[in-house]
Parts: C-alpha cells; sequence; structure tokens
C-alpha cells in the first residue's frame, strides 16, 4: 500500500514542477518582449492625419538612440565603423518637444518660427543657390506638399527651392540654384547630397537642417522607416561639413526633426 501511495503522488509532483517551468518560461518569454527605450507604438500612429505622434514625444537623447538602431537594421551590409561614422550624437539634435501642435503640413511654419527668427526666414542669402534652412523628406510627392507648407516665405528675392527628382532632372535643379536666391529648400536626401557634390547647392549660408520625420504614408511607413529613405538621410546628416557644425558655438548648425 506505502509502494502504491508513492506511485500515486509521483505524477502530482511532475505535474507541480511542469506548471512552475511553464510559468518561468511564460516570465521569461514576458521579459524577452520588454519594449525598447523608442518604438513605434500603434496608438501613435494616426493615420488619417498622416503623422506618427511619437517623434513630438522623444527628447534629443531618445532620438539619437532610435536613429542608431535604425541604422543598424538597415545598414547590415556595412562595417562597424562605417555604421558609427553615420551616427548623430544627442548633442547635435535640438530638442522640440515644447512644440505642443500636431505636426502636419498646416503647423510646419509655426513650428519653424518657434525655434528660429520668423523675420530671417522669409530672407535669402545674397548669394545664389544658398539657403539658410534645408527641408529633407523622403519622397517627392511630399516635398512637393512641404514647399507648399512653407510658400509663405517666398518672396521676389527668396524662393523655395524644389530639389527632389520626382519630373525635374538633375541638370534642372543645377540651373535654377545657380540663377535663383533661395532661402529654404525642400528635397529628398539623394538629391540634396547630389547638388552639393556639385557645388551647385551651396552650405555656407546654411542655419538648420529640418528632418520630416513625423510624416507617415498610408502604409504607416515614415523617411526612417524604410531602408531606401533611411541610409541616404543618415548619410546626408552624417556629412562631414555638418557634424562639425552641429556643436559649434560660433557657427553652429540647428537639426531639428520635425
Amino acid at each position: 500500500m506505502s509502494d502504491a501511495k508513492v506511485i500515486k503522488h509521483r505524477p502530482a509532483a511532475s505535474k507541480a514542477k511542469s506548471k512552475k517551468r511553464s510559468r518561468d518560461d511564460e516570465s521569461g518569454s514576458r521579459k524577452r518582449r520588454k519594449p525598447a527605450a523608442y518604438e513605434e507604438d500603434e496608438e501613435y500612429l494616426d493615420l488619417e492625419a498622416g503623422v506618427n505622434k511619437k517623434i513630438a514625444l522623444v527628447d534629443n537623447l531618445l532620438l539619437a538612440d532610435h536613429i542608431a538602431k535604425k541604422i543598424r537594421r538597415f545598414g547590415t551590409e556595412l562595417k562597424p565603423v562605417e555604421l558609427s561614422q553615420l551616427d548623430i550624437s544627442p548633442n547635435s539634435i535640438t530638442d522640440t518637444t515644447s512644440f505642443q501642435k500636431i505636426r502636419n503640413l498646416e503647423n510646419l511654419p509655426e513650428f519653424l518660427e518657434q525655434f528660429t527668427d520668423p523675420k530671417k526666414l522669409g530672407e535669402a542669402p545674397k548669394e545664389n543657390g544658398s539657403p539658410h534652412t534645408i527641408i529633407v523628406t523622403g519622397a517627392g510627392l511630399r516635398a512637393a506638399d512641404l514647399v507648399r507648407a512653407v510658400r509663405k516665405y517666398q518672396t521676389k528675392n527668396n524662393t523655395i527651392a524644389k530639389l527632389f527628382a520626382k519630373h525635374i532632372k538633375l541638370e534642372e535643379s543645377i540651373q535654377f540654384l545657380e540663377k535663383h536666391r533661395t532661402g529654404i529648400a525642400v528635397g529628398t536626401p539623394v538629391r540634396l547630397f547630389d547638388l552639393v557634390d556639385k557645388s551647385a547647392l551651396k552650405l555656407d549660408n546654411l542655419k538648420r537642417l529640418v528632418v520630416d520625420a513625423s510624416h507617415i504614408d498610408q502604409k504607416k511607413r515614415g523617411i526612417m522607416d524604410m531602408k531606401e529613405t533611411m541610409l541616404p538621410l543618415a548619410r546626408w546628416l552624417a556629412r562631414p561639413e555638418f557634424k562639425e557644425r552641429y556643436a559649434d558655438p560660433e557657427n553652429g548648425l540647428q537639426l531639428l526633426f520635425y
């Protein structure tokens, strides 16, 4: 009888251990699913407005970390040293969390005016093709929308530059910059990069870079969510002439994420 009792209790003990292992596994699984410091949460993606509202809540420290993770996610073919060269220091990024309004097209001018002198936005340097502000976005159609959003600053001597590949040839952009004074330029990373390399887009008077970071398309993707836009953006922002000025107290360059 005693032997029978022992045999009877063994399955129960085994079952209890199994439940404990199951609880431990579930606990471990929960730990592995702990979200990162910055993560695209569905609740922040406003598809109707076309805006990722999380960008407005992220300070420069978290944003720099987010950029570094995106670079490593999409730059799997790059060497470690190449990846590190694309990183942006938190000190290089202007904290814009104080801007409380939704980051759509309508509020872009107000955003710009909060972080610079509004009067200067309507001015253009005397040198042709040498803007004080460059807004960078992921696609030509979006760039065209941004041009319309900042057209209030355009005057006879200050033309908004459209620097993207959608229906505009590279040579046409070069000719435009050679002939026009422009205070604000709007473009895509690759086109902007090419224009600088060809000495058509001049950076001597540049005061700020603005990244169209909050906008999302119908597939809920922003400029930092796709390899074909994130890596060119990272290369653009990491140009040596930009990096040496981001934290320069005398000739500083603002880096704003809208």
